[in-house]
């Protein structure tokens, strides 16, 4: 399965962050899966891509052309498939990808994030979402997301579209049993 990766791309952030994103990305190599993400050197995404290289991993980066300077791209991918835009970064990342895995990053994550959940939603797409919560990261995120339920800006079967965990081979398990649940959009008309 390509397995598409979300994260920072800072790495100016702790190293327990960085050492936990190599382990999902040797996991994901030593489970026979590749890595779809957006090609950066840095932060999650760099330490993911080098964990997978480390295991011999297939690495597919995607990323805009104007990304391609000194240093910024992880220069070890298996493949480099190069956009105009970041949109068609984010179509591209989406449409080649059989699960999605969200490592903690900042905005662009939190973008990305919002957008795979929101398609998933609206029945879109039925690939497997999962939050990688390193260190409770996400905790706050995940307290959010409940109070939306509580205040009935959202039904509490979308907490059912997330799989959380911060164990590398918890994740890869449940993306590879992955059955999707039938969803109906239509039902968010009517939330009680």
């Amino acid at each position: 399965m390509k397995i598409c990766i979300y994260g920072a791309s800072s790495n100016a952030i702790d190293n327990s962050f960085l050492d936990a994103g190599e382990q999902l990305g040797k996991t994901i190599a030593q489970n026979n899966h590749s890595v779809v993400f957006g090609g950066g050197a840095a932060g999650l995404m760099g330490a993911v891509a080098r964990g997978s290289h480390s295991e011999n991993g297939e690495i597919i980066g995607i990323c805009p052309s104007f990304f391609n300077v000194d240093g910024a791209l992880f220069t070890d991918c298996t493949e480099m498939i190069y956009t105009e835009t970041m949109r068609e970064r984010k179509q591209l990342l989406e449409e080649m990808s059989d699960a999605f895995v969200i490592t903690p990053g900042g905005i662009g994550t939190f973008d990305e994030f919002f957008e795979i959940y929101t398609l998933r939603q609206l029945g879109v797409h039925k690939k497997p979402i999962v939050i990688f919560n390193t260190n409770g990261y996400y905790n706050p995120l995940i307290d959010m997301l409940s109070n939306a339920i509580q205040k009935s800006f959202m039904p509490d079967t979308n907490m059912d579209l997330l799989f959380i965990s911060d164990n590398p081979q918890e994740i890869i398990e449940h993306i590879e049993n992955y059955n999707p649940a039938d969803y109906n959009a239509a039902e968010f008309k009517f939330i009680k």
